[in-house]
């Protein structure tokens, strides 16, 4: 048995006045005033993070052994719809919509079976079910923080239990308060007024709210962001241009009294027009990018390529997992790839510098190539600050809240380890995910989730699978 094995858990991890230290791990704090090291600790007490830095004198303390092991910060998800859950791997082939293309396998879409016939079949116990097991599985992968964008607020029930289900996770969760259904006993969005007094009165908890500000549906948005605005509440909403165009060029101009401001969070930012990225970006807009969901399903070419001509930075999000998986790693790799193969593209589509030579001419405007701390920032940093939580989590930064995750860089997808930053980015799965902490709580222990009855959970949440397809007359194939 390995020290690492039989290492004792700290005791009372994230109480008032109990302190740990991560002894010996190889730290990337993700804040450059912090800085990385090879070899180095960090402090928790109750909470916060107190120090980070080689060989912390902390007498008669826990300590855990971090040795062979990246100590980072814990992993953001700025979108994720975690009510569908119980619907994983439903649609591993489907589009956004069906388009009236004619592309084989558009039909079914999301559209249509997810939003369309699932979600007016959930009820409360569903939302608790599914939220509840989908944040777990977040957290078992590292995904210390997360924005949830279920648009399955039917009734203040669903309401309620969307809440409960991410307090009952334990784990530091924005709740996206949209719209569900429409039906007759909807309360949206007056109703977050009353979320907001019952579950938000403290700004010193696990879980705050956001309002779903989505533009979809015309000017009737106005009424949603003032609210928001009087609340003081993020707006986070969707952006496709092919939906959307003419009313965010109304946002961009401010008419109806609403406009674009850093209290923005839109979601993909597809087919967007050069005056309203422009209007976005002078306004602080902050901008979430679910990659492989935006390449496999048709939304549109994420635009990294936009962002970075304007001097922007994304955050990542994992989006749906009925089409795709929702670690952090596959949201990682995925941007870096997709920006490098664009930049590449562009440096070879120059013309060739003579009839014998390969190689083309360089190119002025030859676009940098992300870097694997590029995406690391994306994934921690950007993603706090894009959920207005970059003063307390996002890099481990002494005042901050202790949310950071131990990678094992031991194991064999990984060792010898060369490049840490490379190493978690290019190599590392959920897998190396081995220990994640989340305000000074042990949440998962050398690879085990902890506080949690996974497999009462799991039957819970298959029960309410089969409760939508049976409400919904949609039949069950595992091989459809």
């Amino acid at each position: 048995m390995s020290d690492h094995a039989s290492a004792t858990l700290p005791r009372n991890s994230g109480q008032p006045g109990r302190r740990y230290v991560i002894r010996g791990g190889t730290v990337m704090s993700l804040d450059p005033a912090v800085g990385d090291f090879e070899t180095a600790d960090v402090l928790v007490e109750g909470t916060k993070i107190v120090a980070v830095g080689p060989r912390i004198d902390a007498p008669d303390t826990d300590e855990i052994d971090a040795r062979g092991r990246v100590v980072m910060p814990g992993f953001v998800d700025t979108h994720h719809h975690l009510f569908e859950t119980g619907l994983r791997s439903f649609l591993p082939n489907g589009l956004l919509l069906n388009d009236g293309s004619g592309t084989p396998s558009a039909d079914p879409s999301y559209m249509e079976y997810i939003i369309g016939r699932f979600a007016p079949a959930y009820r409360p116990q569903d939302v608790h079910i599914n939220m509840l097991y989908g944040r777990l599985s977040q957290l078992d992968a590292g995904v210390t923080t997360v924005l949830d964008t279920s648009q399955i607020h039917h009734t203040p029930e669903h309401s309620d239990a969307a809440v409960q289900a991410l307090a009952d996770a334990g784990a530091r969760s924005v709740v996206g308060y949209w719209p569900g259904d429409g039906r007759a006993d909807s309360r949206h969005p007056e109703d977050a007024r009353r979320l907001r007094t019952q579950y938000f009165s403290s700004a010193d908890q696990l879980l705050t709210l956001a309002m779903g500000g989505e533009v979809a549906g015309g000017p009737d948005y106005a009424a949603v962001w003032t609210l928001a605005r009087e609340l003081d509440l993020q707006i986070a909403a969707h952006a496709l241009g092919f939906m959307m165009e003419p009313v965010l060029q109304g946002l961009a101009r401010g008419d109806n009294g609403i406009a674009f401001g850093p209290d923005v969070l839109f979601i993909h930012m597809v087919h967007i027009s050069d005056a309203v990225w422009q209007a976005a970006r002078d306004a602080g807009v902050r901008v979430s990018l679910a990659v492989p969901i935006e390449m496999a399903m048709r939304h549109g070419t994420p635009p990294l390529m936009k962002m970075q001509q304007l001097g922007m930075e994304p955050s990542l999000s994992s989006d749906v997992e009925t089409t795709m998986t929702a670690d952090p790693f596959t949201l990682m790799r995925s941007t870096l790839t997709l920006q490098r193969m664009l930049a590449n593209e562009h440096v070879f589509a120059q013309p060739r510098r003579g009839p014998e030579d390969i190689w083309p001419t360089p190119a002025d405007d030859a676009p940098a190539l992300l870097l694997d701390r590029d995406v690391l920032r994306f994934a921690t940093l950007n993603g706090a600050t894009d959920l207005r939580l970059g003063a307390r989590t996002g890099s481990l930064t002494p005042g901050k809240e202790a949310d950071i995750v131990l990678l094992d860089a031991t194991a064999l997808n990984v060792a010898p380890m060369n490049s840490a930053p490379g190493a978690v980015v290019t190599l590392m799965d959920r897998s190396n995910v081995e220990s994640v902490i989340v305000a000074g709580k042990i949440r998962k222990w050398q690879g085990t989730l902890l506080d949690a009855d996974l497999p009462r959970l799991r039957t819970e949440l298959e029960a309410s699978r089969d409760h939508l397809f049976a409400a919904t007359g949609i039949k069950q194939q595992l091989f459809p």
